[in-house]
């Protein structure tokens, strides 16, 4: 109806940003989490169920998946999903995200053991819309084992992570000083800069709290480079950091697994500041005028410049998966679990060479005070990943697997995918059965790197 009132109307292209609540993005970090992870389970969820069901017979959970969609959907209204609610509400959905996950991956070992039989045989169930390790996408089998990792000491004090691909050095101070695409014979981390870089800020918005952080934020920062300890990890892959800082402490593990092109860091803290924001920096030697954030079925390109009163007011902005830097040939994504709010700079070199070089910072948590005194007081778990060299399939293919982890289990067989595409720029984002119980498969799939 509305369509027929107003037959050919303006059509806008890109983003349409508000200048407002840019802390919506980042208060409430565990509720945040809940969200995202509990969309990825429904996802996963589906697609064992389904695959389980059109194979083997499995009772397709109907009514469970539907009640938990709707409670999934029910905590994205506002002021639940954007952390501005008040202690009750978000201590209510904390407790219900465990439950729904708790529910959901019942559903998904059940669907799987059904699909896999019992057995001995060593399965990877791989979920994601891209294949990994020799495991097809929304399939399972034995993984394939790719090279291995070197951990060696650093020249100066730190680490060096080498798998062939990519060779990491993290230095006495548990930063990033050097991330090389070994391929490319290319340098990811700015020069005198580094990478893994906690950054603190002082964080009084105008008005209100909780939904608000203002660009006078940036005016004072203090980097949080000093390590109580920077120890190689047993797996011989990685390598952990421990800090502290104000009442608060973090412990990163940063691991290179063999074959893979990307530099994982998994980060706890344990956050007892107030009235404070803590950024995740990564400055990189990349030439870039703008850079693509994912969105739902595909991503936004945003300015990384400040020549309008428009592009300056995107200081804050808003990411799902990834978030992707290219020049001509050769980029970097960084790929998160459940952080949402990031800001993007771009510096002059500082090395005498000419040209510019671009920061990503990812929000890990503030403190505000109101409507909740204590919010995000305690111990949060974040993953991302830096992934030199991507371009945007690649950023598209890491977004994923971080989110949609591998479950290993043993089996008796391998399990084909139920549903399979030929172009790695389509990804398959759905695969369930139809709600109206007749057994249909719905496949819901788009072109995910911005062509035809």
């Amino acid at each position: 109806k509305a369509e027929a009132e107003y037959p050919e109307p303006p059509v806008w292209v890109g983003e349409l940003y508000l200048e407002l609540h840019r802390a919506t993005l980042t208060s409430q970090a565990q509720t945040k989490q809940g969200n995202r992870r509990s969309e990825h389970l429904l996802r996963e969820a589906e697609l064992w169920a389904a695959t389980a069901a059109v194979r083997s017979g499995f009772p397709y959970p109907y009514e469970e998946l539907d009640r938990l969609w709707k409670t999934v959907l029910l905590h994205q209204f506002h002021d639940i999903l954007p952390g501005s609610s008040i202690a009750w509400v978000h201590r209510e959905a904390r407790a219900t995200y465990r439950r729904v996950a708790g529910e959901l991956n019942g559903i998904i070992e059940a669907a799987q053991r059904a699909l896999a039989g019992e057995g001995d045989t060593p399965l990877v169930f791989n979920a994601a819309p891209h294949g990994r390790a020799g495991v097809p996408a929304g399939a399972a089998a034995t993984p394939v084992a790719e090279g291995r990792t070197e951990l060696r000491p650093r020249e100066g004090g730190g680490h060096v992570l080498d798998n062939g691909l990519l060779r990491i050095e993290i230095d006495g101070r548990g930063l990033v000083v050097s991330a090389y695409d070994i391929e490319a014979d290319r340098e990811s981390i700015a020069p005198g800069r580094a990478a893994n870089l906690l950054q603190l800020h002082p964080d009084f918005p105008n008005m209100w709290d909780a939904w608000d952080v203002d660009e006078f934020y940036r005016n004072t920062v203090t980097d949080l480079t000093d390590a109580e300890s920077v120890t190689p990890g047993e797996d011989g892959a990685s390598v952990r950091i421990v800090r502290s800082f104000g009442s608060s402490r973090v412990t990163q593990v940063l691991s290179l697994a063999p074959g893979e092109r990307r530099l994982v860091l998994d980060t706890e803290v344990d956050w007892h500041e107030t009235e404070k924001f803590l950024k995740l920096a990564f400055p990189l030697d990349v030439h870039a005028e703008r850079y693509a954030s994912e969105t739902q079925f595909g991503h936004v390109f945003r300015p990384t410049h400040t020549n309008t009163s428009w592009e300056a007011a995107r200081f804050e902005a808003c990411n799902h998966r990834f978030v992707h830097l290219e020049e001509p040939g050769w980029g970097v994504a960084i790929v998160n679990d459940s952080t949402y709010g990031h800001d993007v700079t771009r510096t002059v070199r500082t090395d005498g060479d000419r040209g510019t070089t671009t920061t990503v910072r990812a929000s890990l948590l503030r403190a505000p005070r109101f409507p909740d005194p204590e919010t995000d007081q305690g111990v949060h778990r974040f993953r991302h990943a830096l992934v030199p060299g991507a371009d945007i399939g690649d950023a598209v293919r890491e977004g994923w697997r971080i989110n949609l982890p591998e479950r290993r289990t043993t089996g008796a067989r391998d399990v084909a995918p139920l549903v399979s595409v030929d172009s790695d720029a389509v990804v398959v984002t759905a695969v369930k059965l139809a709600d109206d119980g007749s057994g249909d498969v719905v496949v819901r799939f788009h072109e995910a790197h911005g062509a035809r």
